[in-house]
């Protein structure tokens, strides 16, 4: 009986690293942080949507909790003068107090620019949930973003999945649309995953991107010291 896996979980100590890094001493404190984090990353989706967030990674130490996000446009984020940030900053700490029992930590905010949107599965997803808000046609949309998507350098293939009332019809459906190739069962693979909905009169519509960027392989230092061991 086969599974369907998540291909950022799928790759978990390959080729990615986990998206919240910390340690805790006991059960009750390792609930209240996975809480914390849960609350934060439902926040951030609400918050920032529009922003082209890629990715939220929370590490955290005695003292702070560090929120890395992963943005083709930090601008939006930041605001003039940092004002974004810091008002985001304050948002963020005053939902950590939410959280029954959650301990309270310091909180830094760190925003990275990242390169080439389009090879970004979340950035592309959101792309089509905006083309489709706007009332432009699914397949229009579709076509369009494959092309954007192809034209860059990095990307191998890519794979979008459509599913509910398309074009405003009475029963839904799922359309799908592929280009070049994206290997789930290489674990190599560097494989990127989003979903997301785009909010229509008629009800929503459900959003699947997957974008292959070739194969990544281990450093030939890192080769030669497990051959010498």
């Amino acid at each position: 009986m086969t599974h369907t896996v998540h291909p950022y979980a799928h790759r978990l100590g390959i080729i990615r690293d986990w998206k919240s890094r910390w340690f805790s001493k006991n059960a009750a404190q390792y609930r209240e942080n996975v809480m914390v984090d849960a609350a934060i990353r439902r926040f951030l989706k609400k918050r920032l949507r529009g922003s082209f967030i890629t990715s939220v990674e929370i590490e955290r130490n005695d003292k702070a909790i560090r929120i890395i996000l992963k943005t083709s446009r930090p601008g939006l984020v930041i605001g003039r003068g940092g004002e974004g940030s810091v008002k985001l900053t304050k948002e963020i700490e005053g939902i950590i107090r939410t959280v029954p029992k959650a301990e309270r930590k310091a909180v830094r905010l760190d925003i990275e620019e990242i390169r080439s949107p389009e090879s970004h599965a979340p950035v592309v997803a959101y792309m089509i949930a905006e083309g489709l808000e706007k009332r432009q046609t699914f397949r229009r949309v579709l076509k369009q973003t494959v092309e954007k998507v192809m034209a860059n350098r990095d990307v191998e293939g890519v794979r979008i999945a459509l599913s509910g009332r398309l074009g405003g019809a009475e029963m839904s459906r799922a359309e799908e649309i592929k280009r070049g190739r994206v290997p789930l069962q290489t674990l190599r693979a560097d494989i990127d995953f989003a979903r997301e909905q785009a909010y229509l009169p008629y009800g929503v519509i459900g959003i699947k991107v997957w974008i292959y960027r070739g194969e990544i392989f281990e450093k030939t230092e890192n080769k030669k010291l497990k051959t010498n061991n």
